[in-house]
């Protein structure tokens, strides 16, 4: 059930009659036409932009068709007023028995709102993929949050989605990470241990160098590095993805896959992706020119293998293998991405941090060039997080040595404060986190703004059983403001395509924003009016009617809720 569908159906079916009459010419596209909520909503509840689109192509006057069209949708029972504004749009008024039978739609389907939009579309979301050297700071906490709340967006409107991890487990990082636990080994020995600079001195990993001191005793103590380092390497990327695991369990976060970039190397994998480029003729030997302004790690003056990515909309140009015959960082990333194209997804979305705003053309590029154009794939960036509690930016964690770990967030506020207020921006904004704030009982937070709506109506549906009242699907929709609340709820479907579409998550979170304000208002004006409470004193047949609007508003809260990975609040304490 979809009410700006089914009016925008109707419109169509107008149109076309129309064509049959001769008061428009045929052949005409009818794919750019629009039925949204209007800007204004004193104008109506819903306004087509027809009349506007197709005047050019009809030669006609925007007008003279609005007028036309006016007069055939009239005629449809669910249209009480079709008005036409300014130079052509066509605002429409529905009838009263519209919102009444939107409200017992929903609680007839609590499946309200999902889309069969992605149509089983094969999508792989690949989010956090922070290397395996620690725990998850803040800023893996947003791209978390994100990733899993796109996710769950895009299965909510019928794709089938993949949630998957890249684990950098193929560069020096790893390596830097064994020497770290090996200090912590000997510590674990007894002996005086120095970090220095290329160390994570971080008290995370005293743990793990007792865990290798008892699986191996004292096997490496005063041995060479060449006798112990690939062995910690798999060991303790082992441990950190042990951690890992746990702190995105602790929000909530449960991956598909953890793809291994070790994978890639030694098997063939990044050879035969490049050759699948070099088959396209896309790879060459050549000198890329020196860069303007800041020099890149990857450029060298010398004659390297290139990607002709710039084929692809890249700027310029990249190197997939150094003079020196190594790989570049990007090799691998291409081997990982024809790997995805290969397993058949039909549609890629990478979360990168903020600082990777450079890599975005030339990964998009790749997955480009190696599914021949077929396979699309979506960069979202992700800002930065910063922290206030007291007014303060919040101190660096002792226990990851030199910043704020995922851990410390939820331990402060929760899983569910943090998964909403990681929302509440769009995710390539800066978004400031205060813990006194996110926490705080008023309308200024939308996390408490949202539960305490939901937990008003569970509130309300219990004394409802206490009192014996046999509920009803059928409800009492009469004042404006229970009208402006079944006005949103009609939103839900079109929003969730949108958000889907558009792959902005956050959009969810401040759809319920407005939901709960437009749902808090009509309480308020309860205290007022007795006539607008949801339990009529005496009066129990009535009480189930009008208590059938606040129902379909926790379905739906509690729906949008469930993809932002929120629980929906029973009571407020």
């Amino acid at each position: 059930m979809n009410l700006f569908a089914d009016i925008r159906s109707l419109v169509i079916d107008a149109l076309n009659a129309m064509t049959s009459d001769g008061v428009l010419p045929e052949g005409l596209s009818l794919d750019n036409v629009t039925v949204e909520p209007p800007r204004d909503p004193g104008h109506g509840d819903m306004a087509t932009n027809a009349a506007m689109v197709l005047a050019k192509p009809a030669k006609m006057k925007p007008r003279d068709i609005a007028d036309a069209l006016a007069a055939k949708l009239v005629a449809d029972d669910r249209i009480d007023i079709a008005e036409v504004a300014g130079p052509g749009f066509l605002n429409l008024r529905l009838a009263a028995g519209v919102w009444t039978g939107l409200v017992q739609g929903i609680l007839d389907d609590d499946r309200y709102g999902r889309s069969a939009m992605g149509a089983g579309q094969k999508v792989n979301v690949e989010y956090v993929s922070a290397n395996p050297t620690g725990p998850l700071h803040v800023g893996h906490t947003r791209g978390a949050v994100f990733g899993d709340a796109l996710a769950s967006l895009l299965e909510y409107a019928g794709h089938a989605v993949t949630r998957e991890y890249y684990i950098n487990d193929g560069g020096a990082q790893v390596d830097v990470l064994a020497r770290s636990v090996y200090l912590r080994y000997l510590e674990a020995h007894g002996k005086q241990v120095a970090f220095e600079d290329g160390t994570y001195p971080g008290d995370y990993l005293v743990p793990v160098g007792q865990a290798l001191k008892d699986k191996v005793g004292d096997a490496y103590v005063d041995k060479g590095e060449q006798f112990w380092l690939a062995d910690i390497r798999e060991f303790a990327t082992e441990k950190m993805l042990d951690l890992i695991r746990e702190d995105l369990a602790m929000l909530g976060v449960k991956m598909d896959v953890f793809f291994s970039e070790k994978s890639l190397y030694g098997t063939g994998r990044i050879e035969g992706a490049l050759k699948a480029l070099q088959d396209r003729g896309l790879i060459y030997e050549g000198v890329l020119e020196p860069p303007k302004g800041k020099t890149p790690e990857d450029w060298e003056p010398r004659e390297q293998t290139l990607f002709r990515s710039t084929e692809h909309g890249d700027d310029v140009d990249r190197p997939v293998k150094k003079s020196d015959g190594n790989w570049t960082y990007f090799a691998p990333d291409i081997a990982y991405h024809y790997d995805k194209v290969e397993r058949g997804f039909d549609a890629l979305i990478d979360i990168f941090g903020a600082d990777h705003g450079g890599y975005v053309k030339r990964m998009k590029a790749a997955v480009s060039a190696l599914s021949d154009g077929r396979v699309p794939l979506d960069v979202k960036l992700t800002q930065l997080v910063k922290l206030y509690k007291n007014g303060e930016p919040f101190k660096m964690s002792k226990r990851s040595g030199n910043f704020v770990t995922l851990r410390d967030v939820v331990e402060q506020v929760g899983s569910d404060v943090t998964r909403f207020v990681m929302l509440t921006r769009k995710n390539d904004a800066p978004l400031d986190f205060d813990f006194d704030k996110v926490l705080e009982q008023s309308r200024d937070n939308p996390v408490f703004y949202v539960q305490y709506a939901h937990a008003r109506v569970r509130s309300v549906l219990r004394k409802a059983e206490a009192q014996g009242i046999t509920l009803t699907n059928t409800p009492k929709i009469e004042d404006e403001a229970e009208v402006a609340v079944a006005k949103k709820l009609a939103e839900w479907p079109r929003l969730v395509e949108i958000a889907a579409r558009t792959h902005e998550p956050h959009r969810i979170a401040f759809y319920l924003y407005e939901l709960a304000s437009d749902f808090h208002a009509l309480w308020n004006r309860g205290n007022d009016r007795p006539e607008l409470r949801f339990l009529q004193d005496g009066n129990n047949d009535s009480s189930a009617a009008k208590i059938a609007l606040p129902r379909a508003v926790a379905v739906v809260i509690s729906s949008g809720l469930g993809i932002l990975g929120v629980t929906p609040a029973e009571e407020m304490r």
